[in-house]
């Protein structure tokens, strides 16, 4: 009986233990629910206790619910998440300006860091603060023009290969041939960073390819899990549970180790060949505006050892390494993911198709420059009505890390009918910046702006002005001192694969374009609603462009 009477006390320990952590995890959330400021915006009511407005969010395309309750109930509205937890959406420019301007007021949420850091380590996409300045001011040289200018010719080369790949396929097929694009895009771009970023060889373009280490290690990092548990659950909510890893989680551990060991063999070979090169120049030093070299990695490391700067900000070799698979996934996912939706956006107008197609054609070389790709007008409003309609990451989040008041450009009335000229936030409440649906807000593009009007780019509206995004008045790359770093890198590599591609290839959708589903992981992709259990796929037509004569 002692024993049973024991083995009850242990249960019931472990049990307010648990119950004390969860108190602690989710406490805040429930007390905000009744007690945040944004209780005065409008917004939707809830429609569960448990998942707020949830349902709506996971079930609908990205952004469409939110589109729908902005156009009900204002620009600025607040929604409920798990537990009736209160979510900031605001259309509202300058509000967006002030949050994504004021980044150690408004960081990432911890949970999302931790996943990251699991994954990528603790790069520049997972620091905060000055550590984020510091990795920043090292990693800015290497994504300069110039730079970017130098690496074109690898984005021209492997856009080759992909042609060459997609040509053998369709001469295998008879002339046309049901392609998966994305599976192509995906294995074009890993090699471009492969070879852009560190110089090394992923090979994935070579039919029956050679398999390496980190190849297969990236794969399996970067892979999605088939389905998710309950487990995946709770050790998000309590991190102490990675103690008891899964079968993924080992995988992606051995995987890790072998990202760790192939990174810090590379660093080693290339900081001996700048220091090689530092001891043969006539002064044995390099000043940071002296900077020069080929792939990312190799510029990191010259800028971080550059004689002009002062020890205390230079990188670790451990933080430098936490940059290569920053640059793999950044690199990877969203350049392939761009271009897909591109060929998809062109599959659908056959006329803007023709046009850039003929555009491509003025431009009489096989290997364009950097210069002669951005010189092509038509080229760059397709990227930019690509990025606008269709950008990869549709949303992104960050939370208030104190109490603050955001300004709005245009005063709104709250949910209690008084007119408001600034939103009142409290510390820890979060904020989905609404990356997609400002890009294809009616207010600032007009009653087409969910159409693909590459047009538009001729005489964009005065209103899009306001929009806080580094580039080109759209919100893809955000905006403020975390904005995408390698956005260039983004843009010169999308134009090559495009002028690669459409003037060997037209493009044609191989599937009723209703059974086209957008779904939103790290990206977003597609999936046919018919075959969900493939997953990410955007099957099209693809036949070999004959040039009239």
């Amino acid at each position: 009986m002692g024993l049973v009477t024991q083995a009850l006390y242990a249960v019931a320990a472990i049990a307010s233990a648990l119950l004390l952590i969860l108190l602690h995890k989710l406490g805040p959330s429930f007390i905000r629910a009744y007690t945040t400021p944004l209780r005065e915006l409008p917004g939707p009511p809830s429609d569960h206790w448990f998942f707020g407005n949830l349902k709506a969010v996971q079930e609908e395309d990205n952004s469409v619910p939110q589109e729908r309750w902005v156009a009900q109930y204002g620009q600025n509205i607040m929604y409920r998440g798990f537990f009736n937890s209160d979510r900031l959406w605001t259309m509202d420019t300058r509000a967006l300006n002030h949050i994504l301007t004021h980044s150690a007021d408004y960081q990432k949420p911890e949970d999302a860091r931790r996943n990251l850091a699991k994954i990528l380590g603790r790069g520049v996409l997972f620091t905060e603060g000055e550590q984020h300045r510091q990795q920043r001011r090292i990693l800015n040289p290497a994504f300069g023009p110039a730079q970017i200018r130098q690496l074109t010719d690898i984005f021209v080369q492997k856009s080759a290969e992909l042609r060459d790949y997609w040509d053998a396929e369709i001469s295998k097929a008879g002339g046309q041939a049901r392609l998966n694009v994305l599976d192509g895009l995906s294995k074009m771009t890993l090699d471009v960073i492969g070879l852009a970023g560190f110089n090394y060889a992923f090979n994935s373009l070579t039919p029956q390819g050679k398999h390496n280490e980190l190849n297969q290690a990236f794969q399996v990092i970067f892979s999605v899990p088939s389905r998710f548990t309950i487990m995946m659950l709770l050790k998000n909510l309590f991190p102490i549970l990675d103690i008891f890893p899964d079968e993924r989680a080992k995988s992606v551990g051995r995987a890790q180790e072998v990202m760790r060991r192939i990174g810090n063999q590379l660093i080693q070979e290339k900081k001996a060949e700048i220091q090689r090169e530092m001891s043969e120049s006539k002064s044995g030093n390099v000043a940071q505006k002296d900077v020069r070299g080929r792939d990312l990695l190799t510029l990191l490391l010259k800028a971080n050892m550059a004689t002009d700067i002062p020890d205390s900000q230079r990188l670790s070799d451990e933080d430098v390494l936490a940059q290569v698979p920053t640059f793999l996934v950044a690199g990877h996912e969203t350049t392939s993911t761009a271009t897909m939706w591109c060929l998809f956006a062109l599959s659908q107008a056959p006329e803007v198709q023709k046009k850039l197609r003929n555009e491509l054609f003025t431009l009489e070389t096989e290997t364009p420059t950097m210069d002669e790709l951005n010189s092509l007008p038509y080229l760059d409003a397709v990227v930019r009505e690509t990025l606008r309609v269709h950008a990869p990451v549709p949303t992104t989040i960050r939370v208030a890390m104190k109490d603050d008041v955001i300004p709005v450009a245009e005063p709104f009335v709250n949910r209690y009918g008084k007119m408001q000229d600034h939103i009142k936030i409290s510390k820890g409440s979060p904020i989905f910046i609404p990356i997609l649906a400002l890009n294809r807000s009616k207010k600032f593009w007009g009653d087409d702006a969910f159409e693909f009007k590459p047009e538009r780019w001729e005489n964009p509206p005065e209103a899009t002005s306001s929009i806080p995004g580094v580039w080109g008045h759209i919100l893809s790359f955000l905006g403020g001192p975390r904005a995408c770093i390698g956005y260039r890198f983004s843009l010169v590599e999308m134009k090559a694969l495009l002028f690669m591609l459409v003037r060997a290839f037209e493009f044609e959708l191989a599937v009723p374009v209703e059974d086209i589903q957008s779904k939103t992981g790290l990206v977003q992709r597609p999936q046919l609603r018919s075959a969900p259990e493939q997953g990410s796929q955007m099957p099209l037509l693809v036949r070999k462009h004959v040039r009239a004569a």
